[in-house]
Parts: structure tokens; sequence; C-alpha cells
């Protein structure tokens, strides 16, 4: 392959099996709660049976979901971002919509995110979220779509006011890999709002649990060591 560009060598390393170049990629989900995917009811009511309310206190079974997520191919060590603009009575660690039954065209995410680069090996990666500088809207998108029927438009965020006057943050998150292994992020936010406000930005790195499963791994852990976080995970390794 000579004279092929970087990312073509990457590919062939890849194909070939001399490099898991595809071993970290964006696997993660951007919504595993209210899906088929994590329905345990009785009657098969996905949407009802596990709400966005309670996805940040009920461990999933089948995946895991995150905003700007990466994961290894197995989706057993999983990274995403965590926002809090000081205001939203809850982290933004998912991508909230409605449910079958609240939305009037059906489940829809009610959020403003792009995907805006990758190359095939995921050795690079660009995702761009925008995140209101008001209270997340949740309640009203519910009440006012579930109020509306078939025949009206959508009540989408933008209509909900909460970006008036650009009061909003446009929150960058580009990855890089150095080596199949080796995985850099940088996170960018700018202030499009006119005034100063708060953001807070919460990398946040787990592991889905498995190991309640019959037949599962070990129990793996994270710990705090030499100003960095040691993940173990008897399948992948340290990390």
């Amino acid at each position: 392959m000579a004279g092929a560009d970087a990312e073509r060598l990457r590919l062939a390393d890849a194909d070939a099996g001399r490099a898991a170049w595809r071993r970290w990629g964006p696997y993660l989900s951007e919504r595993q709660w209210g899906t088929v995917r994590e329905d345990y009811s009785p009657g098969g009511d996905a949407w009802s049976y596990f709400t966005h309310d309670q996805a940040r206190s009920r461990a999933y079974r089948w995946g895991e979901d995150g905003i700007a997520g990466v994961s290894d191919d197995k989706q057993r060590l999983c990274f995403a971002l965590a926002l809090w603009n000081g205001r939203d009575p809850i982290l933004k660690e998912r991508m909230f919509g409605l449910t079958n039954a609240e939305g009037n065209h059906g489940e829809d995410v009610k959020e403003y995110y792009f995907h805006l680069d990758s190359t095939p090996t995921h050795s690079y990666m660009k995702f761009l979220y925008k995140y209101p500088q008001e209270p997340f809207p949740y309640d009203d998108l519910v009440a006012t779509n579930r109020a509306r029927d078939r025949r009206d438009l959508e009540y989408e965020l933008l209509d909900t006011g909460v970006f008036d006057e650009d009061r909003y943050f446009d929150v960058f998150v580009e990855y890089a890999k150095a080596g199949p292994e080796d995985l850099l992020i940088e996170i960018t936010a700018h202030n499009r709002g006119p005034d100063e406000a708060t953001l807070h930005l919460l990398p946040t790195l787990w592991f889905r649990r498995t190991w309640s499963w019959v037949g599962g791994t070990a129990v793996p852990g994270l710990r705090r060591t030499d100003g960095a976080i040691r993940a173990d995970h008897a399948k992948i390794g340290p990390r």
C-alpha cells in the first residue's frame, strides 16, 4: 500500500488482525431507557416500563447510554460526558425524549446533538451537543406533546424558549487515537449567550454491570491512583 494515507494503513492493519483499531468506538447507545432492549415488563410495554426518570437509579442489562460516549466493542468499559448548568434538578447524563404514548408522532428524542466527523476506524471523532443555560424543560415537553394529536406539529425543544437570546452552550467532544489502545479526549465548551453562565463538565467512566449475571465476570474496579483513575477488569485488563 505504497503512498496510502494513515487511515488506510490503520484499516489494513485492522482487517488483517495486526492491530485492533476498531476495538474502541462510538458504541455507547444514545438512548437505552424506554426501548425494547430494556423491557422486562410482563405485558411488553417497553416505553412505560423503564422511564427516563428511572434511568439514573436503575442498572441496565443489555447496554448503557451517554452523551458523546465511547466504549470497547463489547461495551464493558464506557466513557461519556455529563453536564450540569447549575439550574437543572438532575445531571444531564443522557438524551431525554418522549415515550411512544407521550409523543403525538410516537417516541422522539428532544435534544440537539450532532455527530460531526468520524474515520472508519474511529481514529478521530467529533461530536457537538447544545445544552441550554435555562433549566431543561422536561415536564413542559411531555405535557405539551401529550396534549397534541397526530395532526398537530410536534412541540420541540426550540419551541420551549430555552434557546432564546442564544443562551446555551455548544459543547464539542473530540476523540483521537494515538494507538489502538490510546484514546485522547478534548472537550471544548462555548458560551453562545450574552452573559456569563455556569457549566460543570463531568467526564464519566464506568463499567457496564455484567458481573451480577449468571456466569458473569469478576467485579471490576475503579480507583484513584497518582492523580489518575485506574480501571481494572478481568476481560480487558488494567486501564
